[in-house]
């Protein structure tokens, strides 16, 4: 499931985001939602959260657990 809708993704969600750093690369980083960060019900290049480790992306996609 992609991370363009905020209705999507929820709190402690395992996710894959790209870091503002890994844009150009397309670079995933895999993590767990502490905090949604966009305010908007969507976004073209994925909702921005902060992961549990303090790293802050737009999510890509959300995988199952």
């Amino acid at each position: 499931m992609t991370g363009k809708n905020r209705k999507n993704i929820t709190i402690g969600a395992h996710v894959n985001v790209v870091l503002k750093n890994d844009q150009r690369t397309g670079k995933l980083t895999e993590g767990y939602v502490e905090r949604i960060l966009t305010n908007s019900q969507n976004h073209p290049h994925g909702i921005k959260v902060m992961l549990a480790d303090g790293q802050v992306g737009r999510v890509q996609e959300i995988l199952e657990d």
